[in-house]
């Protein structure tokens, strides 16, 4: 989102944003009413803020273990080079795995953070052992698995 192409939130497109943080299956009718304005407003609204990129998109929240996938395991990653070049290839191939739910550049003791989902630590060690430590540019990795999730996809502070 470039922020000389957005217009400013005003307090409706604030509460638009809430609400659909809130509860994404409402339907432009129900959002109209919970907002206060007309559903033609709500709807041309909602478009902007799409198209100014205020809202990336909209999916279904999977419960992980109903689809097999009860183990969340966080994993630093330490390349052994801090180049442009390195750290593209690395972020190249992390998109290829769909283990992988959230990698993220960090500062610190890791180069990277790694969110992954596996069906349990047997799953896990098989991915690690195959694919995480074969890809471009990994030093060392740290290991850690989730015993107990706290806060999950908490909505935004806004």
């Amino acid at each position: 989102m470039e922020e000389s192409s957005a217009q400013a939130l005003d307090r409706i497109d604030v509460r638009i944003l809430r609400a659909l943080q809130a509860e994404g299956r409402l339907t432009n009718a129900e959002l109209a009413a919970r907002v206060n304005v007309s559903a033609a407003t709500c709807h041309r609204r909602t478009q902007r803020l799409f198209e100014d990129g205020y809202i990336t998109g909209v999916r279904a929240e999977i419960a992980p273990v109903a689809v097999g996938l009860g183990a969340l395991v966080m994993v630093g990653v330490v390349l052994d080079r801090s180049t442009p070049e390195s750290f593209g290839a690395f972020e190249a191939a992390v998109l290829e795995l769909k283990e992988v739910l959230d990698c993220n550049l960090v500062a610190g003791d890791f180069d990277y953070l790694l969110k992954i989902r596996v069906r349990d630590m047997a799953d896990f060690n098989k991915l690690h052992g195959q694919k995480l430590i074969a890809l471009p540019g990994v030093r060392q990795t740290r290991t850690f698995f989730v015993m107990k999730e706290v806060k999950e996809n908490a909505r935004l502070p806004f």
